[in-house]
């Protein structure tokens, strides 16, 4: 469905720019510092009824998507997903949300207005966020919400990063539709290390529910099982020909004919790691988590929640219209029922620039097979065939020498039936999560300010225990006892240290595979196995060369991985699983970084407009 026909150029071109003011009022570019700007954007928060049209980046473009309608009038649109009307919550009427861009070394400026009845705040997911905690977004973590009617101004600068990262809410299960990508280019005197693409398209995964999604972890909480799963994947916000009434809401790349593409590709889905791939086709894996790597050609993409893969895709020579589906479905190791196990569906169009009246139904159309849902060891050699570049250019300055070691098994656990209530959950009880048996219980007040002005007392306390209290075998069979602790604990690190952790998974209630994402820095993902791991046999095996380079990682389902930083940002750092419920129920700490002596390695005071709790 297309913009409607204009009546003249000039009038096309005045609505244009009406609905850019309107929609984008603060889009603007600072003055120049040298290579670098400040870019300001405004994000106006509000909830909208979904219409049937395509997103921009169903358009196989980068652009904004203007539409030519009056002020204050695209807050509510009359049209369904999956055959029903829904009132979501949106940035700037978009779903999925507007895309911000910008280019290594600038500054952004981004003033959010919650109009919604719903508490906000948005995470710059992989932003580093060097010595900005306060932009960094997660609820109580580094700042209070944004409450209805409010403002807060995220003020950032990108320090050495390019390629595809995201944005997306911080509060509760929110950000289902709360989310939008963030395209890093190079300096303008910069360019890729790779082929210089034809086009570049952001492809976003993301999960949709019929239900209220805040319903249904609040029911989840309240009878401590698993949530009900999602009716649906959607790519770019389209679910795909899953229904008659949904075959409309299908996402379509047009490509050309011998071209080279950059796919974006962001999942935002909030409980499932996902297998993608187009049907005879295959992808060059170029970035992930805006990190660059050796290129590496795959007909299948891996991609787990909070994560990005940038991919160069050449179309094939055609001497017609062509069509080809795309595919994507959850990679599990959980028990069959207790996560969405649909494939939703996009196409891949053809077009050779002739006029064509082909429209076949994309039903006769085969979609590309895709690995087992639990295929483990696809995802194990997937994960094991990224390195780093580490040329001159683009180095992989991996810490050699570690100063503090932590092991932390994460996974599953329980928490007794609270009295007088029924529980769902094992033997009667409630699901939670943690980190060596810890359960991360989320302070009412937000702690990064707690600890910058010393008052940390009643907040927070400094006693994660750096490995479990009981060692057991992780990967084994489960413990009688899977009742964890509950307490919002914290790991200190003096500025500068040289961290190693290793993620232990472990199999209690059910080995998953969990992907783990660390706030405020990027980690090199020195090695990884199954098992348990052996503090003897397996570091000498660790990747110290051209690791991988990440902001999240999958902790192996009945397996390891050991990942390796620099603690130079100074702040309070959430790390936590990516799949949402598990989030939810506990697996999740924090590491606060203290000051460094010099000037530049303190973290400044709050903003004034910093939100109160």
């Amino acid at each position: 469905m297309g913009v409607p026909c204009l009546p003249s150029s000039f009038l096309a071109a005045l609505l244009f720019l009406t609905c850019f003011v309107y929609l984008y009022p603060g889009v603007a570019v600072a003055k120049h510092g040298g290579s670098s700007v400040t870019r300001h954007y405004k994000f106006n928060l509000f909830p909208v009824i979904l219409i049937g049209l395509p997103s921009s980046y169903g358009r196989g473009t980068i652009r904004w998507h203007v539409l030519p309608y009056a002020p204050l009038k695209i807050q509510m649109r009359n049209v369904t997903r999956l055959c029903e009307t829904k009132s979501i919550l949106t940035v700037n009427g978009k779903y999925p949300g507007p895309r911000i861009v910008a280019r290594e070394g600038d500054r952004v400026v981004v003033k959010v207005t919650n109009h919604v009845s719903n508490n906000v705040t948005i995470h710059w997911h992989g932003i580093r966020q060097l010595r900005s905690g306060w932009a960094d977004g997660p609820a109580y973590i580094t700042q209070c919400p944004i409450q209805t009617g409010q403002s807060y101004v995220y003020n950032f600068t990108i320090t050495g990063q390019m390629g595809t990262l995201w944005y997306h809410a911080h509060v509760s299960w929110i950000r289902v539709t709360l989310y939008g990508p963030i395209i890093i280019l190079p300096k303008r005197k910069d360019s890729y290390p790779f082929v210089k693409p034809y086009k570049e398209v952001p492809i976003i995964f993301g999960e949709w529910w019929k239900a209220d999604p805040e319903a249904v972890v609040s029911q989840a909480i309240q009878t401590g099982a698993g949530p009900n799963n999602s009716d649906t994947f959607t790519i770019n916000g389209l679910p795909g020909p899953s229904k008659n009434c949904s075959s409309n809401e299908t996402y379509r790349l047009r490509v050309k004919p011998g071209k080279t593409y950059l796919l974006r590709l962001i999942n935002a889905a909030l409980n499932d790691e996902l297998f993608f791939r187009v049907a005879n086709h295959t992808f060059t894996i170029v970035d992930v988590d805006a990190n660059y790597v050796k290129p590496f050609r795959t007909d299948t993409i891996f991609i787990g929640p909070g994560q990005t893969t940038n991919v160069l895709f050449e179309t094939k020579t055609l001497s017609s219209n062509q069509k080809f589906l795309m595919a994507a479905r959850p990679y599990s190791t959980a028990a069959p029922g207790t996560f969405d196990n649909t494939t939703v569906i996009g196409v891949l169009e053809y077009n050779i620039g002739t006029s064509s009246k082909n429209s076949s139904d994309i039903k006769a159309l085969r979609p590309p097979p895709l690995p087992a849902i639990n295929a483990t060891a696809y995802v194990a050699n997937w994960t094991n065939s990224l390195r780093s570049l580490a040329n001159s250019r683009f180095p992989a300055n991996v810490p050699r020498t570690i100063q503090r070691r932590f092991f932390f098994a994460v996974g599953l656990g329980t928490s007794p039936c609270p009295a007088n209530q029924t529980c769902q959950g094992p033997n009667g009880t409630k699901f939670k999560a943690g980190v060596n048996n810890v359960s991360f219980t989320m302070p009412t007040i937000a702690m990064l300010q707690a600890h910058f002005f010393g008052r940390s007392n009643g907040v927070y306390t400094t006693d994660l225990p750096t490995t479990p209290l009981i060692p057991y075998n992780y990967t084994g069979t489960t413990p009688n006892n899977t009742m964890v602790a509950n307490g919002t604990k914290v790991v200190v690190l003096p500025f500068n240290t040289t961290v190693e952790v290793v993620l232990q998974g472990t199999s209690t209630l059910g080995g998953e595979n969990h992907p783990l994402h660390l706030h405020g820095y990027d980690f090199f993902v020195v090695g990884q196995g199954t098992g348990n791991f052996n503090s003897t046999t397996d570091p000498p095996k660790f990747n110290l060369v051209d690791p991988v380079q990440r902001n999240t990682v999958g902790v192996p389902s009945g397996g390891w991985v050991a990942i390796r930083f620099q603690a130079d940002n100074p702040g309070v750092w959430f790390m936590h699983c990516h799949i949402e419920i598990h989030l939810t129920w506990g697996l999740r700490m924090a590491w606060v970084v203290m000051d460094g002596k010099l000037a530049n390695q303190k973290l400044p005071p709050p903003p004034a407009d910093l939100p109160k709790c």
